[in-house]
């Protein structure tokens, strides 16, 4: 009995090893990322006035979401967050009827945020790492367009700058054996970006969008 007990005690102890992370060790993992903007409505401004009462509003997307993380000792980490393009539809909300237009489709905007972090792991001695996370964004927004409608109420040469900002995430690997795993993670990211475009060809609108959105990733894990 004593040798059976003694036995599953150092089976134990070697599992909880073989799962523990290292220096060196890298994880990559692959699932669904998905972006939810700042619900809150951003003001346009025309001629630097916001009395027009506009303003805008983005919609959430899900991608595939890519991650990388290498590993300095067993507690702390390095990460950076990849995917594909996010694709989001930006409505107008326009209650004054400035533009007779509330509620539509107004334009659709792609973006990709890359976001480094420095990850801490917390020792538990079980096959759940649980990780907390602070990092650095750069939001990279391409293919701006308006819709067909905005483009017939004389809106055109949309452009959004570029969006420098900081994350913060929480998250947790389930490992399954030692090599596979199962990730799950949330994450804050501070994206603003300011936005121009042109009305009836002349007059300059602008609107300073704060997409700050939650990123919410589930991920399946492999360790090289």
């Amino acid at each position: 009995m004593k040798k059976t007990l003694l036995t599953l005690a150092l089976l134990t102890c070697t599992s909880t090893v073989a799962l523990a992370n290292q220096a060196g060790d890298i994880l990559v993992r692959g699932g669904l990322t998905m972006v939810a903007p700042d619900s809150g409505k951003t003001p346009i401004l025309l001629g630097g006035s916001a009395d027009n009462g506009m303003s805008l509003t983005v919609d959430d997307n899900t991608q595939l979401g890519l991650n990388f993380v290498y590993f300095f000792d067993s507690n702390c980490a390095i990460e950076l967050l990849a995917a594909t393009p996010f694709t989001h539809d930006v409505t107008l909300q326009d209650p004054k009827g400035t533009l007779q237009a509330d509620g539509a489709p107004l334009a659709e905007v792609s973006h990709l945020p890359p976001t480094l972090s420095a990850l801490y792991y917390f020792d538990t001695g079980t096959s759940l790492k649980p990780y907390v996370g602070v990092g650095l964004n750069y939001t990279i927004f391409f293919d701006e367009k308006f819709s067909d409608a905005a483009a017939s109420l004389g809106l055109s040469n949309l452009e959004l700058d570029g969006s420098f900002g900081y994350s913060v995430q929480v998250g947790a690997d389930y490992h399954i054996n030692d090599k596979w795993h199962v990730n799950a993670s949330v994450r804050y990211i501070d994206i603003n970006s300011d936005a121009t475009f042109d009305v009836e060809g002349d007059s300059i609108g602008s609107a300073s969008i704060d997409v700050d959105p939650m990123v919410y990733s589930i991920m399946l894990g492999y360790k090289f």
